[in-house]
């Protein structure tokens, strides 16, 4: 099973891209949807544990962790400490599930994955990249973003430029959904050819 890592600062198109690799006919192994589902599930009493107050009617509100958080380092790496090793279970079982239904390729879609180590559990890493302006014009669109926020979800983040240079590919997403797939088909082409 060939693994390819998909990864890619917040709005650089990572999720859009996650899509069409699905469009495609790709598994995908979705690290956030893993972290929603656990959110409502076994992660739920652990984080209460962690950090008090943060649950309601077994699930995780997300909007009493952020303020738990406090954009703080050490804060959200002990949240990382609880939810990273459940999400890697998630994923081994995604990938037989993918085996077993005879795929020979599947997508892990981390957005933290070079942060937590995860290009060693991939065969290649195809990461999204937009402009700086492009960046923050998308994030700053979201519903309940500020600046503050946004500058420190991009702290916890490595930089892009570095994640451009640990790539195997890189996939410029700022020039419209028709190129973008269509250059995502090249790079599944040049990246696994006896498997797309």
């Amino acid at each position: 099973m060939f693994r390819l890592g998909l990864t890619g600062s917040i709005g650089t198109g990572k999720s859009a891209t996650a899509a069409m690799l699905r469009e495609l006919g790709v598994p995908v192994h979705d690290a956030d949807a893993a972290v929603h589902a656990l959110y409502r599930g076994r992660a739920a009493p652990l984080i209460e544990e962690a950090f008090p107050g943060t649950v309601k009617d077994g699930e995780v509100d997300r909007r009493k962790l952020a303020g738990a958080l406090d954009g703080k380092a050490e804060r959200f790496r002990k949240l990382e400490s609880i939810v990273h090793p459940l999400v890697r279970e998630e994923e081994e079982q995604a990938i037989a599930q993918a085996q077993r239904a005879g795929h020979r390729l599947i997508v892990l879609d981390v957005p933290l994955l070079f942060e937590t180590k995860g290009e060693n559990r991939c065969d290649a890493v195809l990461v999204t990249t937009v402009s700086p302006a492009t960046q923050e014009s998308r994030v700053m669109a979201r519903p309940g973003m500020t600046q503050e926020l946004f500058h420190a979800l991009l702290n916890r983040q490595m930089p892009d430029a570095e994640k451009r240079k640990r790539a195997h590919a890189i996939l410029e997403t700022s020039r419209g959904f028709p190129a973008a797939r269509n250059d995502l088909q090249a790079l599944l082409r040049a990246l696994a050819p006896r498997l797309y």
